[in-house]
């Protein structure tokens, strides 16, 4: 090393077997002081196998893993953190029926002889909570919080221990730009003390933003280490991806839409998430939701959806009243909402891949035959969806739980092939997926919107809402605060509404 002061963490030619397949080929990496060290590559390319390793999450089949030039075994999740090693995983590994409280010190209870001294991790953990700037309640159950909320618990987890080295796999899937400045501020915080940071990001904005060196993985294997300074957009796409990879938005529709297809009239939800909103979408346009977490961007398509119960107010759709339907009925009626959380809401994840995609289309032909389902019917459609999509391994009869997190993604947006829909709801569409799934998937929103679909894409990524959308809501507090129209569609234009208005 020349004198200079071994890394943090190293890996040296690290392998991991699975059964019938190497998820991680021989891989050296090396995580400095202080640093913010960026893994990059396509979705199955081995970025989850790494981390898994390092974190003590699963143990190598070949090579060492060291820490400050040291050989070390990790044996567990437990026993890293206690070297200093903490992970935010994308999968989150929070129990839902516990407190914020309760999920931040599992496993390591604040007590006062046998019993647990609850006021002192209830002070604690608001303190930590505060710290990081994050609005949660410490005493409310971990069931009730969205998705994005639920994210920054997995972060204020990591940060309760001792850190020398953090990894922080996609922090930013579900969190809106004001809670990534959040998460970003912190990060420099903990840089400059010297901590060092593994990042999982697809977000190119995100790289150049707080990366130092950037590591790509493809096909298991390690390609390149560079700064972060020295990378391209484009370089890096190629060495993700073994080729070039064009524009990430393909053109958006430039009518102003068909015939309404879904309207809200003045609709509040028992929950009070959202309060007297109303909207419409047509058909050929795509309808972005914007806000902050918690803002009822989601609610408010999950109140037409038939997901939360209306208190007051008026859904149509197609021309009819529909304002207490069921999801059942609605998907049948040609309403699709494709969920934000693809592993609790979204897929049967001990089921294969094939029964996940034609899921949508159960009880309509070809797949169903009068009382039967077409077995052959639905194995045809399945595997053209598949090879439209890339599925990566093409194997419909695997099942999800075995697909990396990008290929889980593709298995639940498959739906929208699997019959013909007059209105699909995309709701965060691109969490987790790598810059060449994300481009598939726009290209899809995009095509479906042109055939005459009607397209509402509901996300926390701003540039996602600005070059997809033909009209905005901005949603604040349960209620919309603005509608946009190009040319106003605009991140400047859109941020502007996030936040309440002066009076």
């Amino acid at each position: 090393m020349n004198g200079e002061p071994p890394p943090l963490l190293s890996t040296r030619g690290i392998s991991k077997d699975f059964p019938g397949v190497r998820a991680l080929d021989g891989v050296d990496f090396d995580l400095l002081e202080g640093e913010v060290h960026v893994v990059f590559g396509e979705n199955g390319a081995g970025k989850s196998t790494l981390i898994s390793l390092l974190s003590g999450a699963t143990r190598p089949s070949e090579g060492d893993l060291r820490m400050y030039g040291e050989r070390i075994e990790l044996h567990s999740v437990h026993d890293a953190r206690s070297r200093g090693i903490s992970a935010v995983f994308q999968e989150f590994s929070l129990i839902p029926q516990m407190t914020v409280e309760e999920n931040l010190f599992l496993g390591e209870e604040r007590r006062r002889g046998i019993l647990l001294d609850r006021a002192r991790m209830r002070r604690e953990a608001r303190s930590l909570l505060d710290d990081l700037g994050f609005a949660l309640s410490p005493r409310r159950p971990v069931h009730l919080l969205t998705r994005a909320e639920q994210q920054m618990v997995e972060i204020a987890k990591a940060f309760r221990s001792d850190l020398c080295a953090l990894i922080l796999d996609e922090p930013t899937a579900s969190l809106t730009d004001p809670e990534t400045e959040q998460l970003f501020a912190l990060i420099g915080t903990l840089t400059a003390r010297g901590v060092g940071i593994i990042y999982i990001t697809h977000r190119m904005a995100e790289i150049r933003r707080i990366g130092s060196r950037i590591t790509v993985l493809r096909d298991d294997r390690r390609v390149a280490t560079m700064p972060v300074a020295e990378a391209t957009d484009e370089s890096l796409v190629r060495l993700m991806t073994g080729r070039e990879v064009g524009r990430v938005f393909p053109q958006r529709p430039l009518s102003a839409g068909g015939g309404e297809i879904l309207a809200l009239e003045g609709v509040t939800t028992v929950d009070g998430t959202i309060l007297d909103v109303s909207l419409n979408v047509r058909r050929g346009e795509i309808v972005g939701m914007a806000g902050l977490v918690g803002s009822g961007k989601s609610e408010a398509i999950q109140a037409a959806f038939g997901v939360l119960p209306v208190k007051s107010g008026r859904i149509r759709y197609k021309g009819s009243a529909v304002t207490r339907r069921s999801p059942a009925r609605a998907i049948r009626a040609g309403f699709l909402y494709l969920p934000p959380d693809r592993k609790e809401e979204g897929l049967l994840m001990m089921r294969p891949a094939r029964e996940n995609m034609s899921l949508a289309a159960l009880d309509r032909a070809p797949v169903r035959r009068g009382l039967f389902l077409d077995r052959r019917a639905e194995k045809r459609i399945v595997a053209r969806i598949a090879d439209h999509l890339a599925l990566s391994p093409n194997q419909p009869e695997r099942t999800v739980d075995h697909f990396s997190g990008g290929n889980q993604q593709k298995v639940m947006l498959s739906r929208s092939f699997a019959q013909d829909f007059d209105l699909i709801v995309f709701d965060e569409p691109s969490v987790g997926v790598d810059v060449g799934t994300r481009a598939a998937i726009y290209r899809l929103i995009v095509d479906l919107a042109k055939s005459g679909t009607a397209i509402v894409v509901v996300s926390s990524d701003l540039p996602e809402i600005v070059n997809l959308s033909t009209r905005v809501y901005v949603f604040y507090r349960g209620r919309i605060q603005a509608e946009l129209t190009m040319p106003h569609i605009t991140e400047e234009g859109v941020l502007a509404h996030f936040f309440e208005r002066a009076a």
